[in-house]
């Protein structure tokens, strides 16, 4: 009698995890339709109270040696440039007015490219970025 409840027992414990629920996996290659995205730009009108510039392709191509932005846009009004080479290329920074590289916003397509931390703009991780404008 105590093999024939041992056997039961044995029994119940070995087929117990047979009987258990199954894990549902999700799809990972499922797909979603998401709605369509408008994006804008806002520029600044040519009448509007503020100084600005627009530099434009063709002023870009003319200057452009192959250096980072900063160089580029070192001709415009109160921009001063640096670079830790000398030669514009690498890490190079950018003041406007006199205000540090981590006062100066940066956006690329209307993203902000500063960095989340030292709100700095690190030039050196776009190597002839100029030559891609349009």
């Amino acid at each position: 009698m105590k093999k024939y409840i041992l056997c039961l027992a044995f029994l119940a414990v070995s087929y117990s995890p047979l009987i258990a629920q199954d894990i549902q996996t999700q799809d990972s290659t499922a797909t979603q339709n998401l709605d369509e995205v408008l994006v804008k730009a806002v520029r600044v009108q040519p009448n509007a109270p503020i100084t600005h510039s627009n530099v434009t392709k063709k002023d870009i191509a003319k200057r452009n040696l192959g250096q980072d932005i900063p160089v580029l846009l070192n001709y415009l009004p109160s921009v001063v440039s640096s670079s830790d080479a000398g030669a514009g290329i690498g890490y190079t920074y950018l003041r406007v007015r006199g205000s540090d590289a981590t006062r100066v916003n940066v956006t690329i397509n209307g993203i902000p490219y500063n960095d989340a931390e030292s709100q700095g703009t690190f030039w050196v991780n776009l190597g002839d970025f100029a030559s891609s404008v349009e």
